[in-house]
């Protein structure tokens, strides 16, 4: 069977699949048995970047769905969980319950997640008692073996924080259209990737928060832009892991495929996509929230 192609992710030094596994939607439509099947082939095809998030941060079961499959196979997937919570103490009880439902003793990798939202005020996230001191204790701890950055929107805020603290990973909304609107690829990217911070796109298919409730799978970009907009993705320099929501079997094998016959895009691509990335990003708007 031909593999997914592996790439660093940054200054980890860790080894990960292109193609990463988006649990928000799985956690939102499937049952437990239904999704532990899905996360099994999912793990055996190689894509063993599992991303995923408590119920409070619009993931449903996914954590739960999760563990009893990671109880057998914790060894063979790169674990992302995330705190969406600006105060330490709580984000480190947020941590400690994430490990409980994924019954694992620790992760892999720990976001303070969504910068850009209102809630995550940075001089909160970065006080003597906000969230990033507390994850980078619980990196020291061990319950973490990394700790990242992630987030939609305010990209501003994202410069700030990787020039005067310490990453291991940045996630950003990261697809061709939004590109037009947060920018993200031009903005901040390329500083991290000189910090050697290890890149993850999401949103690559330009969903937005709450899609999954509607019966989609993250995806805003029309179907026949699919496959452009996860090459996009991952033909931005540096960029490691490309994040996809996904909730069937169907959705599993179609990125599958994509990460196999994964091809860099082309210059004359590029031009020819832009238009497109405009025109609908001026329909979507700063979907993801605000741009200040």
């Amino acid at each position: 069977m031909t593999k997914i192609p592996q790439r660093i992710l940054g200054k980890t030094g860790i080894s990960v699949p292109i193609l990463g596994f988006g649990t928000a939607p799985i956690g939102n439509r499937r049952n437990a048995k239904d999704a532990a099947s899905i996360f099994h082939e999912a793990i055996s095809l190689g894509v063993t970047y599992i991303d995923t998030a408590p119920e409070f941060a619009g993931y449903g079961r996914a954590q739960e769905y999760l563990g009893p499959v990671l109880k057998e196979r914790r060894n063979e997937v790169f674990l992302v969980t995330k705190c969406f919570e600006p105060n330490g103490e709580k984000a480190l009880r947020l941590l400690e319950h994430n490990l409980k439902e994924l019954q694992t003793d620790h992760t892999d990798l720990v976001f303070v997640h969504s910068l850009g939202h209102d809630k995550m005020d940075p001089s909160q996230v970065f006080s003597r008692r906000g969230v990033y001191p507390s994850l980078m204790q619980a990196k020291a701890q061990g319950l973490a073996r990394f700790v990242g950055i992630s987030g939609h929107n305010r990209p501003h805020r994202f410069v700030k924080a990787i020039q005067q603290y310490e990453f291991d990973v940045l996630m950003s909304a990261t697809n061709f259209v939004d590109r037009h609107t947060y920018n993200f690829e031009e903005q901040v990217l390329p500083i991290a990737a000189r910090k050697q911070i290890g890149l993850v796109a999401m949103k690559v298919f330009g969903g937005q928060e709450k899609s999954f409730f509607a019966g989609l799978s993250n995806r805003n970009i029309p179907t026949k832009y699919l496959d452009i907009a996860f090459r996009y993705a991952l033909s931005l320099p540096q960029v490691s892991c490309s994040i996809i929501g996904m909730s069937t079997r169907n959705e599993l094998h179609q990125n599958v495929t994509r990460a196999i016959n994964f091809t860099p895009i082309s210059p004359r691509e590029l031009v020819t996509l832009a238009p497109v990335g405009k025109a609908l990003a001026n329909n979507w708007g700063p979907h993801f929230g605000t741009l200040t």
